[in-house]
């Protein structure tokens, strides 16, 4: 990575570093995060050029051009060809003849009135509300709630083993077997971990606080996701409607099932590149905006920060860094294409009778499973450094690399207790939203539910949308977990400025983590 520092400051007993106090008001924008260290301590004194190595402002470029290409091209596509289907798909009464032609009678009626509109409108305002509860209530009972979800966790795998045992599912039982001794094994190296993982976290929390921005850009995100979503359900909905054979637009235009698999093939494809595309474009504006700023610039309040972090990380990931991060999602999106594929041979060899081939289909996807995940985490650090410096994706994967050569298993194990925390907050809310859709239904008794036919469906969307709204949220936490971590990683002198707390919890506890990732 760049400019990394090989220092090694002599350190002293562990019990003159100040204790963190949980409960202490945000420190982000006052003194406290602002003052210097005591002279005493040498590690306070090296302070480091913000800009230093390109930082924030990379040069006036665009990188991997390639794949920026490919992916406006790959989305000009899917839009001419979505355009298409939906407008004949329309023109049949593909909306039950409310925005097609007259008299049109296809297409299926939806009992949605203004009851379940509010419903789900109140819904989304609790999970709203919940989520916010929740990393107040995290923020305050850090390390409790920390300790408690990773037990949980303990036991959902060991629960998820034993199912898959009773229902001789074995493919699935040998895998959560391995992973349920794996968790029940780590919990020690877990534990001993969660003091400085919940102190990080309290300290992202804090800083997200006094930005705002950084809410606004992860529901954006959700917001760009959804109507993606959906203009893809639709889309392959008009698809398979236009092209299948039989249908009346078959007179007009050659049908056949190939066309319609290669179509929708194409159509998914798209939509999990884009979809990835816009949740890495968020990342990167998070730590390339508040989060990088704060951590190099300091609080606001100090007066160095530039002016509109997040606009100018926005605009940095939008134009210049848009082919590199959609450079890191295309990999990504074909490995998940790729699962996708073997789960389906896995289900059609199951269906015609072949245990074996079925067997080893799902055991095929859930290595390349496997495989996707680490990709996928591998790039959120990628995409950090990208953000930061203006990297092109090869050398900011290189950069990640050495930085998890060295602090790899700091990083899974710090990331692994945050992302429990917030993930099963996120299944607690949903089951809450659930709770609240069927109070709902049952005292308001809505005409369109009178015999309680869809129950059921609203009360999955409410789980949906109460652990969407939650994982919202948490990814924008996360990303600054991540951030500072890469930070502690490049220059850790800093932090010892912007978080002396933190700081000394590290260098007392993980010496070799304030010493900087060397270059190679």
């Amino acid at each position: 990575m760049a400019n990394y520092q090989n220092s090694n400051p002599q350190w002293g007993p562990p019990q003159q570093y100040p204790q963190y106090d949980s409960n202490a008001p945000y420190p982000g924008p006052t003194p406290q995060y602002a003052q210097p260290m005591p002279p005493s301590q040498p590690y306070a004194q090296d302070v480091k050029n913000p800009y230093e190595g390109e930082r924030f402002k990379p040069k006036k470029k665009i990188n991997d051009p390639i794949f920026l290409v490919l992916f406006i091209l790959q989305l000009i596509g899917f839009a001419v060809l979505s355009g298409i289907a939906l407008q004949s798909w329309v023109a049949e009464g593909g909306l039950g003849g409310g925005l097609g032609k007259s008299g049109a009678t296809s297409g299926t009626s939806i009992p949605l009135n203004r009851s379940a509109v509010y419903l789900l409108l109140l819904i989304t305002g609790a999970a709203l509300l919940l989520s916010t509860a929740y990393l107040m209530l995290t923020r305050m009972f850090t390390r409790m709630i920390m300790h408690i979800t990773l037990i949980l966790t303990i036991a959902l795998n060991i629960g998820i083993c034993i199912y898959y045992w009773i229902t001789k599912y074995y493919s699935g039982a040998i895998i959560f077997t391995i992973i349920a001794l794996f968790s029940i094994f780590s919990y020690w190296g877990f534990r001993s971990r969660i003091p400085f993982a919940s102190l990080l976290l309290q300290v992202v929390m804090d800083v997200s606080k006094h930005h705002m921005s950084v809410y606004a850009v992860a529901m954006s995100a959700l917001f760009l996701q959804a109507c993606l979503a959906v203009w893809f359900t639709f889309t392959v909905i008009a698809t398979y409607s236009k092209w299948t054979p039989g249908n009346p637009s078959c007179a007009t235009s050659s049908c056949s099932s190939g066309k319609v698999a290669g179509l929708v093939f194409y159509e998914t494809f798209s939509f999990l590149w884009t979809s990835q595309v816009i949740g890495n474009v968020a990342l990167a504006t998070l730590a390339g905006g508040p989060y990088g700023s704060w951590y190099y610039f300091g609080p606001k309040s100090m007066g160095e920060m530039p002016q509109h972090p997040t606009l100018s990380a926005l605009g940095r990931a939008s134009t210049l860094s848009l082919g590199s991060i959609a450079f890191g999602s295309l990999i990504v999106t074909l490995l998940e294409l790729l699962r996708m594929i073997l789960r389906t041979a896995a289900n059609n060899a199951s269906a015609d009778g072949h245990p074996v081939e079925a067997c080893l289909a799902c055991c095929a996807a859930c290595f390349i499973g496997c495989i996707e995940n680490m990709v996928e985490y591998f790039n959120r650090y990628a995409y950090i450094e990208i953000s930061l410096y203006g990297k092109p994706y090869i050398p900011a994967a290189k950069d990640t690399w050495r930085l998890f050569k060295d602090r790899g298993i700091d990083a899974l194990v710090n990331d692994s207790l945050v992302g429990m925390t917030l993930t099963w907050g996120a299944y607690a809310i949903g089951l809450l939203c659930s709770l609240f859709a069927y109070l709902y239904l049952r005292f308001t008794s809505p005409s369109y539910n009178l015999d309680g036919q869809y129950t059921a469906p609203m009360l999955l969307f409410a789980f949906l949308i109460g652990l969407q709204c939650s994982l919202t949220l948490s990814s924008a936490i996360e990303a600054g977990v991540s951030t500072i971590f890469v930070g502690l990683g490049e220059d850790p002198q800093v932090l010892a400025i912007r978080a002396p707390e933190l700081f000394a919890l590290v260098a007392s506890t993980y010496p070799h983590v304030t010493q900087g990732v060397p270059h190679s």
